[in-house]
């Protein structure tokens, strides 16, 4: 495993290289149509703002819990494409405001947030709409074409209720090459699918969401475990939206649209700049300290900060990670918790240098017993970071989020980066010095002492 170690820390760093300064890199399962970037947040990038009113059938309003209802699976909606940090709030009893960070395009939003998300599966009657499969007839009317309004008198065999939201996933379908939405029925609807398909081979059905048919395809068998595929002529981020609709249910009432407007950044470029100019003037200083203080192994923990940096970057720019000024503050705590690590590493290596081993058996030593230490911190860390990412609101699950990156690459460096470097570096004849550990001469043993032979004839 350890000779594994150098090849891996290689690896990764080469593919956060690329993440991080390739351009144009699409994200995987995208079929090239999404681009790897970086995301910023309301705070700093700005972002389009639309307004909603709740509208109900009857004209009587909202419920008290469907307000509620709303802002989570809107939230839960737009978190799902990356975490952008969507600002959901309520106004008064029937409006809801979306803001979202760094969209161009309202229709994106309309297209996600505004629609209902009411799914139906419709029956089509052969005496209507004819059959297909291996003897097809014709019927009165053309089967309705993906787009087309459903014909609202027709029976509705049951609605997206009945989906089982962890079955639901984008796909590509292997015989036509085209993409698809994949989804599973809970027990009592695929019961109910299993007869409808067994009974109506050779008809057709249409998949329908707010009232447009979505596809209409033809039962070529019985399918007796609920699982089944829309298919349709879908891009990416159409198939993207209705695995989201799917997954999180239904609004509860439909939503109308009132206003849309942009939104400027409420911190701006400039204060970007001075934050960022900020943390590195912070980090510049922790290096300084460490090359100081620490001497060789300092330098160690340098190069293993980079690295950190680089790897963290490109984990925030493939998730995505909406970065605002909150994760900023949550990389910056999550540099000084590596480097944390690396004076706990490196104060135990101290120690033992003075207990009088050698240097090679002192590294390994400081190692071992700092790690219990690091590594109860780092999980203490990473129960806290999880319990705010769960419960707390959307820019605190952002500083969670980067938090719990940081943390987990931290430990990933401080265990192995440097302890890679540091087992090679004192194998050189140079860096047996010691002056270069930060230790005394007669601190310093670059090898194991000789074993005293014992006088000839001596008594046990």
């Amino acid at each position: 495993m350890r000779r594994l170690f150098p090849f891996l820390i290689v690896a990764v760093g080469l593919a956060a290289l690329a993440l991080d300064f390739v351009p144009n890199l699409s994200r995987p399962g995208t079929n090239g149509d999404v681009k790897i970037e970086t995301r910023l947040g309301l705070d700093l990038q700005g972002g389009i703002s639309v307004e909603y009113q709740a509208v109900t059938t009857n004209g009587a309003g909202p419920g008290p819990g469907d307000m509620s209802t709303i802002q989570t699976i809107i939230e839960n909606r737009v978190n799902s494409t990356g975490v952008s940090e969507p600002l959901v709030q309520i106004l008064g009893a029937d409006k809801v405001i979306v803001e979202v960070p760094g969209a161009a395009d309202p229709d994106e939003i309309r297209k996600l947030v505004g629609t209902t998300g009411r799914l139906d599966f419709v029956d089509l009657p052969a005496a209507t709409y004819g059959t297909g499969g291996s003897t097809p007839t014709t019927g009165t009317k053309a089967v309705p074409q993906q787009g087309e309004a459903i014909d609202p008198t027709l029976p509705v065999l049951f609605s997206g209720d009945q989906i089982d939201p962890s079955g639901v996933a984008p796909g590509i379908d292997p015989s036509t090459n085209q993409r698809v939405v994949q989804f599973k029925l809970k027990s009592d609807a695929a019961s109910k699918f299993a007869t409808y398909t067994a009974n109506n081979i050779g008809h057709y059905f249409a998949i329908v969401l707010d009232g447009s048919v979505v596809s209409a395809p033809v039962i070529i068998g019985a399918i007796p475990n609920g699982s089944g595929q829309i298919s349709g002529d879908f891009t990416v981020a159409d198939m993207n939206n209705l695995v989201t609709v799917l997954k999180y249910g239904a609004l509860p009432v439909q939503l109308r649209e009132i206003s849309e407007s942009q939104v400027s950044a409420t911190l701006g470029a400039d204060f970007l700049r001075q934050t960022l100019l900020a943390g590195a003037i912070g980090i510049l200083l922790v290096f300084f300290f460490m090359l100081v203080y620490y001497r060789l192994p300092g330098l160690v923990a340098c190069i293993a900060l980079l690295y950190y940096a680089v790897v963290v970057y490109a984990l925030f720019r493939l998730i995505p990670v909406t970065l605002t000024l909150a994760g900023i503050a949550g990389f910056v705590l999550s540099v000084g918790m590596a480097v944390d690590a690396n004076i706990l590493i490196f104060e135990r290596t101290k120690e033992e240098l003075r207990s009088g081993k050698p240097v090679t058996q002192a590294i390994e030593a400081g190692f071992n017993r700092a790690w219990n230490s690091i590594l109860d911190s780092n999980v203490s860390s990473l129960i806290t970071a999880s319990i705010l990412y769960l419960v707390g609101s959307s820019t605190i699950r952002g500083f969670a989020l980067v938090l719990i990156i940081g943390v987990l690459v931290s430990m990933f460096t401080a265990i192995s980066l440097s302890r890679t470097v540091l087992r090679w570096v004192v194998r050189q004849p140079w860096a047996r010095q010691a002056r270069l550990f930060g230790v005394h001469e007669d601190e310093f043993v670059t090898t194991a002492p000789a074993r005293r032979a014992r006088p000839a004839g001596a008594r046990v």
